[in-house]
């Protein structure tokens, strides 16, 4: 069996912590891993080997993908497919299957598990079980759907609505959208519908005949090109989920019921159900106080949070940002989104954390004014910057931890080498190429202020780049 991992979302819905260039599988709730770290483990006990899996991400997010996986994976994953740009789930999965079929010769009655990078799934064993036996109903020739028993009338998830019963599975009778409460409490009294998970398993063979006749239009350009070319005409294949594409129209589609904890993490509200509570039903992650508190998420960062006579509440903390919503209007942080999407001034909250991650490590913006800008700079052993230079500010660079290897044009426009140590520093002249270089085996540290007529991210010309930014 081979894994497909979708990892290339970029969902706001736990705003604030999750934006549009750190989305929600690169994160961690209370514990040491991120979901993203969480799924690999998880498929390896599926897929046996990290050979068998495939991990689909976007372009912008490869580095935190490999960044991520050293941390968990004896071995390097060699097979990460990079979308150049977003074409939602179908042609994402038509894009890996044929990565399969080309690079790795995978024959077609191979069965393929496609699930995403951002789920909360326990117990890990029971669920590789029930992997098994949706195995084998892909190799008799179903589309297997993976449905969520339903604990309570959720408006949050699509539904599955179930017909007779084939092996261990029932015959998929009809998808539903999501429902509003009324709906949803229907749904769950009636027994027969199952909330969507998003996963699947099936066949190549399977999935190629089902892409023929219900998406043509995904199917002929799978078929009519190479793997390279389907990457670079990614931009026309239609942006339509597996669901629309295939589900909701194939008569082999089959719903294998899972009876264990699963969440998608697709609100604060859900993520509160699956998380562990105190002896008043709080969830505290992060430096929390509380007093006469109940029933309430609370998620902080840096700072410590305080509660006093409170309940049912969603309260947030970051850097930057503090949200505090009702619990049971957490499916609103996307209108907040918007909102924050529109506004020029906010607009960049949405996308950036304070700690924005690049191939070279991170850095952490302090305090920025009309005039300058003051970072912490962390670059991983090995790892260098671009040679660049900027047109509008200068910079002076002061190390706090580590040795600092720079490279530096002079005045005769010749480029020379500094080293650079603790509590010692360099000045950076506007327009002068430079390179920042941490030759050590520690995280290199250092405090960076900008100065300058304008000191934003776009005044970068880079002239050499080891991660071809150039």
């Amino acid at each position: 069996m081979k894994s497909i991992i979708l990892a290339g979302g970029s969902g706001t819905r736990l705003f604030p912590l999750s934006r549009k260039n750190y989305p929600k599988q690169f994160l961690s709730f209370g514990d040491k891993d991120t979901l993203l770290q969480k799924t690999i483990k998880r498929n390896l006990k599926v897929a046996q080997d990290i050979d068998n899996i495939v991990i689909i991400t976007n372009n912008a997010y490869q580095y935190h993908v490999k960044n991520q996986l050293e941390k968990v994976l004896d071995k390097a994953i060699s097979n990460i497919i990079l979308e150049p740009i977003g074409r939602n789930t179908a042609p994402a999965i038509a894009l890996a299957v044929k990565y399969l079929i080309e690079k790795l010769n995978t024959p077609e009655d191979e069965v393929l598990f496609i699930s995403p990078s951002d789920h909360i799934i326990s117990p890990e064993e029971d669920f590789v079980e029930y992997v098994k036996q949706a195995q084998t109903l892909a190799k008799e020739g179903y589309i297997v759907t993976f449905g969520i028993r339903p604990t309570k009338p959720e408006t949050g998830y699509g539904y599955i609505e179930v017909d007779q019963a084939i092996g261990n599975g029932y015959k998929v009778s009809k998808f539903h959208e999501k429902p509003d409460l009324q709906t949803a409490q229907r749904y769950v009294i009636s027994g027969k519908f199952y909330w969507n998970s998003g996963m699947f398993a099936f066949t190549i063979k399977t999935i190629l005949e089902e892409l023929k006749k219900h998406s043509p239009e995904i199917y002929d350009q799978l078929k009519n090109q190479s793997f390279e070319e389907l990457i670079m005409n990614f931009e026309e294949m239609p942006d339509i989920s597996i669901d629309y594409a295939v589900m909701e129209k194939t008569d082999k589609s089959v719903v294998l019921p899972l009876d264990i904890t699963w969440s998608d993490v697709g609100s604060w509200d859900s993520l509160y159900d699956v998380l562990d509570k105190d002896e008043n039903q709080n969830v505290k992650i992060g430096k929390v106080v509380d007093i006469d508190t109940k029933n309430s998420l609370i998620i902080g960062e840096k700072r410590l949070i305080t509660t006093i006579g409170i309940e049912d509440l969603i309260i947030i903390e970051t850097p930057d940002v503090i949200t505090i919503a009702k619990k049971g209007h957490s499916q609103k942080i996307k209108d907040l989104v918007k909102i924050l999407q529109e506004n020029p001034q906010t607009k960049e909250l949405t996308e950036f954390h304070v700690t924005v991650y690049r191939p070279w490590g991170s850095y952490t913006e302090l305090e920025k004014g009309e005039r300058y800008r003051i970072k912490r700079i962390t670059v991983e052993p090995g790892e260098s910057l671009s040679l660049q230079m900027h047109y509008h500010r200068s910079e002076h660079w002061v190390v706090v931890k580590g040795t600092a290897k720079v490279i530096l044009e002079d005045k005769d426009g010749k480029l020379k080498e500094y080293f650079i140590h603790e509590n010692e520093s360099i000045f950076v002249p506007k327009t002068a190429q430079h390179r920042l270089i941490n030759p050590g085996k520690v995280p290199l540290e250092l405090i960076e202020v900008q100065v300058g007529e304008y000191v934003e991210e776009d005044d970068i010309v880079r002239i050499d780049d080891v991660y071809k930014r150039t």
